[in-house]
């Protein structure tokens, strides 16, 4: 499937082809694991409206409105595995979203500022791996994750939209440059597990 330019341009690496094949031979983690990664993304939209909601209200209303459409496709992930027949069971957290958050600086307002940008990664990365996957899927689950393409796309946008709104242009791009550097050195760098994020198997 393809992806919009500006989100291609945003990420630095494509997924490794090793990961797209460990997902094929791994479809039950890889459903177990995106169920945790739509609840996570919900629970981090609804951290941020707590912590930072009060400074501006467009912002509290678009977190809110993303943390409702991923508790959405967290219960389409659950109808998903209930079909299938894959029983829950819990899966160790990938060091993906952690690793992001090791470059994010500790003061106010460069925190908030980095926390988006960490926000646009992960949902711009979630956006590349559905199309990566889509071609090799069954019916049923390319038509979910091409679907589910669309939203994140959405989702990758407006976290970086308001790390612009809220930071000087030079210092949002420096900051997307620091991170996006990380961001390639997980997804690229050798991952003893898989996972949704993980990087080369």
């Amino acid at each position: 499937m393809s992806l919009p330019a500006d989100l291609i341009e945003f990420l630095s690496c494509p997924t490794p082809a090793a990961w797209v094949q460990a997902a094929l031979e791994q479809q039950d983690i890889l459903l177990l694991d995106h169920r945790n990664c739509e609840l996570k993304a919900a629970a981090a939209a609804m951290s941020l409206i707590a912590r930072y909601g009060h400074q501006d209200m467009d912002l509290s209303m678009a977190l809110s409105k993303l943390a409702r459409e991923e508790l959405v496709h967290h219960e389409q992930v659950l109808r998903l595995l209930k079909r299938r027949g894959i029983p829950q069971r819990p899966l160790t957290a990938s060091r993906y979203a952690a690793g992001l958050r090791t470059v994010v600086r500790t003061h106010e307002p460069a925190k908030l500022i980095d926390l988006l940008i960490v926000g646009a990664f992960i949902e711009a990365r979630s956006c590349e791996r559905f199309a990566a996957l889509v071609p090799h899927l069954d019916e049923e689950l390319a038509a979910f994750y091409a679907g589910l393409l669309q939203s994140e796309s959405r989702h990758y946008q407006g976290y970086l939209r308001f790390a612009r709104r809220f930071g000087e242009a030079a210092d949002v791009d420096r900051a997307i440059a620091r991170i996006r550097r990380q961001e390639q050195h997980l997804i690229e760098s050798p991952d003893p597990e898989f996972r949704f994020h993980s990087g080369c198997p």
